[in-house]
């Protein structure tokens, strides 16, 4: 095998069909402009689109208002004023961004201070090299209950992993990234999207039947089984289609001799012992702040004030800022007890540095995101869905053959709107009416939407972290852009669409009920 470096290419062994596929796609994509580049192109050509279309008076009925839309002409005075009024608040107001930056700022004190390297050579050395991947898929699946951490945590804490361990870092990342974002619909527990869902599916099946709801738990047994489902498709497509692209590294193995195969130093293990304490002592003040109030004394302070839950408290909205606290004081701990921090002036040194890397990320977010916020004041979005729901609609299929479409569909949807929730508000007004009307319930249409908005996460440019995916890349792959992510990711999003979609189909087929009191079938009320 090739052995990787960051000064010269990349050329993994390519066999296969499929690894010659793959290698076209990634060229292809790479050939493309810088991707910061490429996203100022796709700014200019959506302003140019909104300009075309709205001049062929292209036009829409809005599913639930019935009100006409049009596309937005971004080249008029109106449209320009705006462009030029919101180009910093597009950036300084993209989502993706704040998270990073205050994340990485804890990170960076556990990374200077020598905690997370630490930590590493402490998991690889504990843990069966061959587990690595599966526990990986499945830690981003689960990170889903708290969507930010898998993208600005686990995601590059597993390039870290793989590499200690002697792998490929892009192939540990991609195993990561394959469970957080394109897993995104299968948990063992519910999260903060599913009463999100919940809500905007019970408000379109009143369009129907006034009385209709549609509880948070609809779809948790579908979700439940889809776990350990989509934990072995990504630790199948990881091991067998993605590795041979991204080989082993000999140079960096785990042995008694290498930086990663040494054991802890009696001050590192002061250090790990005085940052077990720190976590441990955090961790029960969270705990404190989770038990229901009246519990112990003060306890619940993190709980939703009005209705006491969790699923829309401070803990789960503010869980970026717990990452920053726990990264400053595991990071701190372990620095006092190791050595490697004797002054507040250390500490501040590993926030810099933290940020001292990510120059060429903030261009690239730039870029992003005004190609992101042109492409949402254009309302081109919602003119590609609801002419997508029309045709499909027409097709009047049975029950499997129609829903895999309407997953499909989705799919092909999520590649030009990002946001689940944004989606999900514009097509359930559509298709939650349209299949009860067919005798479906809108938690069976709900389950078949989470689906397709799933597996085309990790493609899509529209997706608020896929910027951040390239920055992580290239930092392995330095000459890394959309066509390394997009070819490295494809495996995992088209093996999820087919695995994914017979698990939907044999369900269907089983009449097995989604959730607690969720069936398939909707049969009105006498």
């Amino acid at each position: 095998m090739t052995e990787t470096t960051q000064d010269s290419p990349r050329e993994a062994p390519r066999r296969s069909a499929i690894d010659r596929f793959l290698h076209i796609v990634e060229r292809g994509g790479n050939a493309l402009p810088h991707p910061a580049t490429l996203f100022a192109i796709l700014a200019l050509l959506v302003v140019v689109l909104s300009w075309i279309t709205a001049s062929m008076g292209v036009s829409v009925q809005h599913p639930s208002t019935g009100a006409t839309v049009h596309p937005v002409n971004l080249l008029s005075i109106e449209g320009l004023h705006r462009i030029l009024t919101h180009l910093v608040t597009n950036f300084t107001g993209f989502a993706p961004l704040g998270t990073v930056l205050v994340a990485l700022i804890g990170i960076g004190v556990a990374e200077h201070s020598g905690l997370i390297g630490a930590a590493l050579r402490l998991l690889v050395l504990s843990s069966p090299r061959a587990l690595l991947t599966p526990i990986l898929v499945f830690a981003g699946v689960m990170s889903n209950m708290a969507s930010e951490i898998g993208y600005v945590l686990l995601v590059p804490l597993a390039g870290l992993i793989f590499q200690a361990a002697g792998r490929h870092p892009i192939l540990g990342m991609a195993a990561a990234f394959a469970g957080v974002s394109g897993g995104y619909s299968a948990n063992l527990l519910i999260g903060t999207i599913d009463p999100l869902l919940a809500g905007l599916s019970q408000e379109a099946a009143r369009i129907i039947d006034a009385d209709y709801s549609v509880n948070p738990l609809a779809n948790w047994y579908f979700m439940f089984v889809s776990t350990p489902v989509i934990t072995l498709l990504g630790w199948a497509v990881t091991e067998r289609i993605v590795a041979r692209r991204f080989p082993d590294a000999p140079s960096q193995a785990v042995d008694d001799e290498s930086p990663q195969g040494q054991r802890l130093s009696a001050a590192e293990r002061r250090g790990m012992r005085y940052a077990v304490v720190a976590f441990t002592a955090f961790t029960l003040v969270l705990v404190w702040a989770l038990l229901p109030s009246g519990t112990l004394p003060g306890a619940g302070f993190l709980r939703n004030p009005e209705t006491g839950s969790l699923l829309t408290s401070p803990f789960l909205s503010g869980v970026v800022a717990i990452i920053f606290l726990y990264g400053v004081i595991a990071g701190i701990a372990y620095g006092v007890g190791a050595g490697t921090i004797k002054s507040d002036a250390d500490v501040i040194d590993g926030m810099a540095r933290s940020m001292s890397t990510l120059g060429s990320y903030l261009v690239l977010v730039f870029f992003a995101a005004q190609f992101v916020a042109f492409f949402n004041w254009t309302q081109l979005g919602m003119v590609f869905a609801v002419n997508g729901a029309e045709a499909l609609a027409a097709l009047n299929l049975p029950a499997i053959p129609l829903f895999v479409l309407f997953i499909l569909l989705t799919a092909v949807v999520n590649l030009f709107m990002g946001s689940a929730s944004a989606k999900w508000a514009l097509m359930a007004p559509v298709f939650i009416p349209m299949f009860m009307l067919l005798g479906y319930s809108p938690e069976l249409t709900q389950v078949a939407y989470r689906v397709g908005d799933s597996v085309t996460n990790i493609i899509s440019p529209m997706m608020s972290y896929f910027a951040l995916i390239i920055a992580f890349f290239q930092r392995y792959e330095p000459k890394s852009g959309i066509g390394t992510v997009v070819a490295t990711m494809l495996p995992y999003s088209m093996i999820f669409l087919i695995g994914w979609s017979a698990l939907f189909a044999l369900w269907l087929g089983l009449g097995l009920p989604l959730g607690p009191g969720a069936a398939l079938v909707y049969a009105p009320q006498p």
